[in-house]
């Protein structure tokens, strides 16, 4: 269930950036023939949201956030387990106090009726989206926390 949420995620972020692309594009050709794609920018910006928390669950999976490790070395690896543990469910809250926010927001942009400028696009639609995929990001979180509590150990990729 978990995987495919992650994958449903993946999977907005990259039908978001296909989209970006191809707007951009016909923004950039239009603009050479003197007739821009009108609200461009509208479309960028709200899919944006979607690009970035996307495909951050995807990234919590596969081990992908930036890592620092110039102390792991030195410190014994139960303390490096209780850190990425740390790390795991200080990562989750983050992501549920955003998702509660932009809930709240979200709420209040429907009550106002609140759009973009140009294409007057419901801002509240992609505030919806944006707490969903922060939601999926925070139970990714959690899982791994889980996983490292339980004996498993975390998907990290490895130095280059």
């Amino acid at each position: 269930m978990t995987d495919r949420l992650i994958g449903l995620s993946a999977f907005v972020g990259t039908v978001g950036l296909l989209f970006v692309t191809a707007v951009i594009v016909v923004d950039v050709v239009g603009r050479n023939f003197g007739a821009p794609l009108y609200g461009s920018q509208d479309l960028i910006t709200m899919t944006m949201v979607l690009i970035v928390f996307g495909g951050m669950a995807l990234c919590d999976r596969t081990g992908g956030h930036i890592v620092v490790d110039i102390f792991e070395s030195a410190f014994p690896p139960a303390l490096n387990r209780a850190i990425d543990i740390f790390s795991g469910l200080l990562g989750a809250v983050i992501f549920l106090a955003i998702a509660w926010t932009v809930f709240q927001s979200a709420l209040l942009s429907q009550m106002l009726n609140l759009s973009t400028n140009l294409l007057r696009l419901p801002t509240a639609w992609f505030q919806f989206a944006l707490c969903a995929l922060s939601l999926v990001g925070a139970l990714t979180m959690l899982l791994r926390a889980a996983t490292l509590i339980a004996g498993g150990h975390a998907t990290r990729r490895d130095p280059q």
